[in-house]
């Protein structure tokens, strides 16, 4: 066999070969629950909901999510915000917003109140703020800061919430249903990330699909399969089953908690529901390719381990899609550019059909996250940089380096 048709050989398997991988990998994301916004029926029973929210250095983003918070239509709940020692400004627009809301009170200005009257027909502003206390040796922050929230939570439901995520009005209302019919003891939803800067448009889309390949939503709603995740910018789970199996006492030292608590109620029994929620709620996560590259290489080794094979299969696929698929095709056009004939016409024709499809894969992905599908054409530069991040975040974990998040820094 001539080398000629040695490459063309090579070149035929991989276009088959990537094709199978490229439909394979865009498949796994689709979530089969959905939620669509709704108000909680007439007599529909309404039991306490306790939203937590741990705030560090959330001077961004607080203001915003309390405000939509405050906005519920669910009509009993409360609102409890962390301020997990913050060092920035968070701190001070709490208690602003602390100010207002006892204003509008004593204004009579029903808004900003929630829950149902007591015997006394009094009713407190959902609004309650705790002053973090220092985080004992061993612990991750944001498990210490929800530690504290749930403790000082009244509610039937808890509601975990993060500080970057902002509410549509029937966020409440409408997981709370969703929850109860799909018999749920810990829903958790996807919702809509906000891409602001070039990185994020570059990044998060290539790293969600990563995180879809990794944890397939049908895979995390089959109480038959181990596969379990959640997203820590949304949790809805019941009190009882949050304290049967130690809340997040028992995932003190993870920073990956809400993976962790996900694979604490699913191993318990109990039912995991992981649902697309992005018509109640939008998440902006990070904002800079400094903010992207430190959230994400805290995150990828850690709640990849237990499963090394799949984090080398990622990471393999990240370097092919970065550097093999641009030097396959480079390689063919200059083959057939300088006189390679019928097979260099063939090799570039095949690398060109499975760009093609690529492209169009990522185009749709790209408009899933209400970005130009344009930016399909970033997959190799977003490829790229995801397996960086994967192999930093490997390093920094298994050479005892650390990983550093919000000012403080966590060896495994």
């Amino acid at each position: 066999m001539d080398s000629y048709t040695f490459s063309v050989i090579l070149s035929t398997v991989g276009l088959v070969l990537g094709l199978f991988l490229a439909y394979w990998i865009h498949s796994r994301h689709q979530l089969e629950v959905h939620v669509p916004p709704t108000e909680i029926p007439e007599n529909y029973p309404a039991p306490l909901i306790s939203i937590i929210v741990p705030a560090r250095n959330e001077a961004r983003n607080i203001r915003r999510c309390v405000h939509s918070l405050f906005a519920q239509t669910y009509p009993n709940y409360e609102l409890i915000i962390v301020n997990d020692r913050s060092t920035d400004a968070t701190a001070e627009i709490l208690d602003e917003i602390l100010r207002s809301a006892q204003d509008d009170k004593n204004a009579g200005q029903v808004g900003f109140e929630s829950g149902k009257a007591d015997a006394g027909g009094h009713r407190e502003p959902p609004l309650r703020v705790i002053e973090g206390e220092e985080m004992p040796p061993g612990w991750a922050g944001k498990p210490h800061a929800l530690v504290q929230g749930a403790e000082a939570a009244k509610g039937e439901w808890l509601c975990f919430i993060d500080a970057d995520t902002f509410a549509s009005r029937q966020l409440i209302s409408s997981t709370y249903q969703a929850a109860i019919l799909h018999r749920a003891d810990m829903f958790t939803i996807i919702t809509e990330q906000i891409l602001g800067s070039f990185w994020e448009k570059v990044l998060i889309p290539v790293v969600f699909t990563g995180l879809s390949f990794g944890f397939p939503a049908d895979q995390v709603n089959d109480p038959e399969q181990p596969n379990a995740i959640a997203n820590g910018q949304f949790i809805l789970i019941r009190r009882a089953v949050y304290q049967a199996t130690g809340g997040h006492r028992a995932v003190y030292d993870r920073i990956d908690e809400d993976k962790a608590i996900a694979e604490l109620v699913k191993g318990a029994g109990y039912r995991l529901v992981l649902a697309d929620g992005r018509a109640l709620a939008r998440t902006r996560m990070y904002t800079s390719f400094g903010e992207l590259w430190e959230g994400w290489t805290k995150n990828i080794f850690l709640g990849m381990q237990g499963r090394l094979a799949m984090l080398v299969f990622g990471g393999m696929l990240g370097l092919i899609g970065a550097l093999g698929l641009p030097g396959w095709l480079l390689a063919g056009v200059v083959w057939w550019a300088s006189g390679g004939g019928a097979p260099a016409a063939v090799v570039a024709s095949e690398v060109l059909i499975l760009c093609g499809v690529l492209l169009w894969l990522r185009s749709l992905a790209a408009r899933a996250f209400n970005i130009s599908p344009l930016y399909a054409f970033t997959l190799p530069l977003g490829a790229l940089i995801f397996t960086g991040m994967m192999f930093a975040s490997a390093f920094k974990v298994l050479s005892g380096v650390g990983v550093t998040w919000k000012g403080r820094r966590y060896r495994a």
